[in-house]
């Protein structure tokens, strides 16, 4: 089994900054990438960042400049920083990672609970 722990969420003003923290953990054979998608009220669910095990980026043009996406590969675990927020970025953030448990099996997406940000105006 496997688990997706996310922390760091919160409420900030518009300027403000906040770090997002996701660690995985459970039967893991490989992760392929991890990233952190958004969903705000009414709206889909949308890529924000994500980072492949070999560190490639990739950035959701609405953040990009602001958020910085990091990946600690021994401790199973993605950061997120988000400088400069903009009541736009309010959402539900929820971290992603596509793994596989074992060498026979094929790679999934698994999912964390979600953290809500907030940016006040």
């Amino acid at each position: 089994q496997v688990q997706l722990v996310e922390s760091g969420g919160g409420l900030v003003q518009a300027g403000g900054s906040l770090r997002l923290s996701c660690a995985a953990s459970g039967s893991i054979f490989t992760i392929n990438a991890m990233g952190w998608y958004r969903q705000a009220p009414g709206k889909q669910r949308e890529l924000v960042a994500s980072t492949t095990s070999g560190g490639s980026r990739n950035y959701a043009d609405s953040v990009k400049g602001r958020f910085t996406i990091s990946r600690d590969n021994v401790k199973n675990t993605v950061y997120l920083q988000m400088n400069s927020l903009k009541p736009e970025d309010t959402a539900v953030y929820y971290c992603n990672a596509r793994l596989s448990t074992d060498w026979r099996s094929p790679v999934n997406d698994y999912w964390g609970q979600g953290t809500q940000v907030t940016v006040s105006s």
